[in-house]
């Protein structure tokens, strides 16, 4: 598979094209970025795409306006920091995310194309709905769900993208996966990212497919685990609850992320306030501090993460094992992110406690 890439006149730096490549050559793709010296010259690529491509940009012009006749969706990149862009064409917008943001352009384009999911609304609000991608022969009977939360220490930037690779594969391995988007509370607030993340679980009797809603597993990445932790206790005497909860190096204890100042004071951004301020809501919201969740839970963290985030997950895992929850912990070599990593060591012990609930 080739992707064209389309760079905006004065966008296109020599490093963006090696980034470019790399990102290219490890999902076995072709292509290269094709830079522009005008706005008639980007448009005149821009008309002779046959199909998605990206647009690497250097302003806060709408693609609507930037390119008024497309007649393709785009993979639009901004390396800098950018309010989304809600042209009807801009199918994903990779954002703030830096030159690093062009991997995850390539990766979203790759995901779409290969394993393309079905988007479905749980809210009015753009950033409320999830992809759906279901295993083949999933109309055979009912299938077991994975509903997977991105991280991103809950800031707008990061999205549902993150996730893609990990629901494709579990996809591929007979799961339904319901790989959740929410409101972040940089913008609109905790309340609306807790409402969000409990709406989008609640509607699965709902989805149009054959669910079979008691095998569901959420697993949630980072600030992602602290969201589908959260959720379980929430849901502790619910009639549809995950009959295993999965925190992929989560950050399970938010009083000493706060105190800590993890991700640049992260968890008082996000949640509007401190632990002094805000008693009631960091009691609401921390995993530890929900025990015992009721529920199974697994603790996945790597050896080579941010040692806080490991030492929260290993506090937690005890304080939930003293509590009588049901705890598995699984700990590798790895990074932060080889937890979403299909190709990594820890990735396959994830797969194997999931194989437990899909039976």
């Amino acid at each position: 598979m080739s992707v064209l890439a389309l760079a905006a006149p004065g966008v296109g730096s020599r490093t963006e094209q090696e980034l470019l490549e790399r990102a290219l050559a490890a999902r076995g793709l072709e292509g290269t970025l094709v830079r522009t010296g005008s706005l008639r010259e980007l448009r005149a690529a821009a008309a002779g795409a046959t199909g998605e491509f990206l647009l690497l940009t250097g302003d806060d012009t709408p693609v609507a306006d930037l390119l008024p006749d497309l007649a393709v969706d785009v993979v639009r990149v901004d390396l800098d920091a950018r309010g989304p862009d809600p042209s009807p064409r801009v199918r994903r917008h990779v954002r703030h995310r830096g030159a690093g943001g062009l991997r995850f352009a390539v990766d979203d384009w790759f995901f779409h194309r290969t394993a393309p999911p079905l988007r479905v609304p749980y809210g009015p609000h753009p950033d409320q709905y999830a992809h759906l991608r279901l295993p083949t022969g999933a109309g055979q009977g009912p299938v077991p769900v994975a509903v997977l939360v991105h991280g991103g220490y809950w800031r707008s930037r990061w999205e549902n993208d993150l996730m893609h690779a990990a629901a494709a594969d579990l996809t591929a391995r007979g799961w339904a996966t319901w790989n959740l988007e929410y409101r972040r509370p940089d913008v609109h607030g905790w309340d609306a990212t807790t409402a969000d993340v409990a709406a989008g679980f609640g509607v699965l009797g709902a989805v149009d497919a054959a669910l079979d809603l008691t095998r569901v597993v959420t697993l949630g990445h980072s600030a992602g685990g602290q969201l589908v932790t959260r959720l379980a206790a929430d849901l502790a005497l619910s009639a549809v609850r995950p009959a295993l909860t999965v925190s992929l190096a989560g950050v399970l204890d938010l009083r000493s992320a706060h105190a800590r100042g993890l991700s640049e004071h992260a968890v008082a951004a996000a949640l509007g306030g401190t632990p002094q301020d805000l008693p009631d809501v960091y009691a609401a919201a921390s995993p530890l501090e929900r025990l015992p969740l009721g529920s199974p839970v697994a603790v996945v963290c790597c050896r080579g993460d941010d040692p806080d985030l490991l030492d929260a997950s290993r506090r937690f895992a005890d304080a939930a094992a003293a509590a009588g929850d049901e705890v598995h912990v699984v700990e590798e070599d790895g990074d932060h992110f080889s937890v979403i990593d299909p190709a990594s060591p820890v990735w396959s012990r994830v797969v194997a406690l999931l194989a437990d609930v899909r039976g």
